[in-house]
């Protein structure tokens, strides 16, 4: 179960670097807000993948529920009532505002990777 697949590790750092300029470089609309939620559940993914060897559908729904459980959280202003208001770090992974279309990213960042796997990655090693 435990294992060290490098291919989801490059792909962990490569999504990881992209979350990061997103994060230093980037304040629009759309990129910023809908396309990190949706890289940041494939980031998350990824990490589990490249550390554990487990079925995609039980990452993906882990992953799901985790960002969910995160999303709620925001909701309950969890933040606040554990007093890390002045933490930089606490207010960024934990996050301080809900949104329902949150949601909808991570499903789609989901729908992305289970597509991925289900489709690009069997063909590559049915062809060889």
């Amino acid at each position: 179960m435990l294992t060290f697949n490098k291919n989801y590790f490059i792909c962990t750092i490569l999504i990881f670097l992209v979350e990061v300029l997103i994060a230093l470089f980037v304040n629009d609309n759309f990129v910023r807000p809908y396309l990190g939620d949706v890289l940041v559940v494939i980031l998350i993914y990824c990490f589990i993948k490249s550390v554990f060897k487990l079925p995609v559908l039980t990452v993906a729904v882990f992953v799901l529920i985790f960002s969910f459980t995160i999303e709620f959280l925001q909701f309950q202003n969890i933040v606040e009532k554990l007093h890390l208001e002045q933490s930089r770090i606490a207010r960024t992974v934990l996050g301080t505002s809900f949104s329902w279309i949150d949601l909808l990213t991570y499903i789609i960042g989901i729908a992305i990777v289970i597509c991925i796997e289900k489709y690009w990655i069997k063909k590559e090693i049915n062809a060889e």
